[in-house]
Parts: structure tokens; sequence; C-alpha cells
């Protein structure tokens, strides 16, 4: 039977053929082949060999880890990242669910698209505005993170929660509603842009969406929630 085993601490072909020499030294084993530059092993035994026997014949210089095992725990440890950040953007979920519960028993006697899309937006923009009054110096250091004009205009970064505000006030008012919709797709557009180039290079940064009373990461649900409001901003301009 054949298992590929990962070897680290193996830095040349000497290391490589040493390997191979005290592998072969066991005598279930058939065969060794060595990949140096992925520190693979392939290894050919009569039966399964427990890998503390392979542990015992190498020097302590080298470890091996039987490749399958590793890719479990590489699997699985993604998993736990996974449902980690779950459970940090559930504050994130459970006020968008609130927002939209709230948009329909406002409108649902008389049921109107446009209308529940409006008071969704406006509700969006008080909430989390709210949120980053809490810390607005905070906010501020988070936000010019990874929006491309906060970096350039420190200041954009200390007005933006009021101007959430106004816009929110905008769209429950149904005040200068064109306005308000071109300022959503414009800022919205622009931070949609940061919080893209922040997740394609991969950056582990703090999501200022909620300012700073929350600890989000940033991730996926952050340009979903964006892209959320752009579109409804677009559809209400188009319709």
């Amino acid at each position: 039977m054949k298992n590929t085993y990962q070897i680290l601490g193996m830095t040349c072909n000497n290391c490589k053929n040493t390997v191979i020499n005290y592998l072969k030294s066991i005598p279930e084993v058939k065969q060794v082949v060595i990949n140096l530059e992925e520190k693979e092993a392939e290894i050919s035994t009569e039966n399964l060999i427990p890998i503390e026997k392979f542990k015992d014949v190498l020097p302590v210089k080298y470890s091996i880890t039987l490749k399958e095992n590793l890719r479990a725990t590489i699997v699985k440890s993604q998993k736990k990242e996974k449902i980690s950040k779950l459970k940090q953007l559930k504050p994130l979920f459970i006020i968008l669910f609130y927002i939209s519960v709230a948009s329909v028993l406002l409108n649902y006697k008389n049921w109107q698209t446009q209308q529940a899309m409006l008071d969704f937006m406006g509700l969006f923009y008080i909430v989390f505005s709210f949120f980053k009054m809490l810390d607005l110096k905070g906010f501020g250091t988070s936000f010019k993170m990874y929006d491309p004009l906060a970096k350039k205009i420190t200041f954009y970064s200390k007005i933006y929660p009021f101007l959430e505000t106004i816009l929110g006030l905008f769209f429950l008012m149904r005040f200068q509603i064109d306005i308000a919709i071109i300022t959503t797709i414009i800022i919205l557009g622009i931070t949609t842009i940061g919080v893209t180039k922040t997740l394609l290079s991969k950056k582990e940064i703090q999501c200022a969406c909620l300012g700073t009373a929350l600890k989000l990461p940033m991730t996926q649900a952050t340009f979903i929630e964006n892209a959320i409001m752009i579109l409804m901003a677009i559809t209400m301009l188009l319709f």
C-alpha cells in the first residue's frame, strides 16, 4: 500500500537521501519516493505502519505528517474560521432582519414596493449612523483603512455618520428623494470599491459599518450589504 506524507526539515538532496535511508531501515517499507520541492514522501509498505514508527527512526530535525491528516486539519480549521466569522456577523444579520421586518410592517396595509424600499433605506441609514455616532473617532480610523475617499480627505470620515443620518431622514420623510438616491449611489459606490479591494487583497481589517461598538470583520457580507442599497437606489432611480 502507498501513502503520502509531508516531511518538513529537508533542505537539500543530502537531506532527501538521509530521510530515504532512515525510512528504508524499517523492514516493512518497500519503497520511498521523495519530492523535495513539495516536501512530500510517497511510502510503499507491506502493511499500514503507525506514523509513530516513522517518527522514531527519523532524526529530530525532520517532522513527518500523514498528508490526509494534514489536509483534514486544514479543512477543519477553515470550517472553524467560517463559523467564527458568521458568529461575528450575527449582529449585522439581526439588524438587517429587524430593518426588513419594520419596512414590511410600515407598508403591509397598503403595500407598495417602492415605499417599502424607501423605508428600508431610511431605517438602514438611521440605525447604522447611530452605531457610528457612539465612537466618531474610532469610526473615522477604521473607515479610512478601506474607503478611498476617506483615505484622501480625512474630513469626509468625520462627517460621514452625519451624512448617513441626513440621508436616512430624507428617505423616511420622502424629502428630495432623487438627491438622496444619487448621493447613495455615489458614496456607497466609493465605499464598495474600497471593500472590494480589501477583500481581494485578503487583508484582515475591521469593518466600520456598525462603528466600533460591534467588532465586525470585513467580509463578503459587507460587500453584499452595500450592493443591496446601491441596487435599491438604482432601481428607484430608473423606475
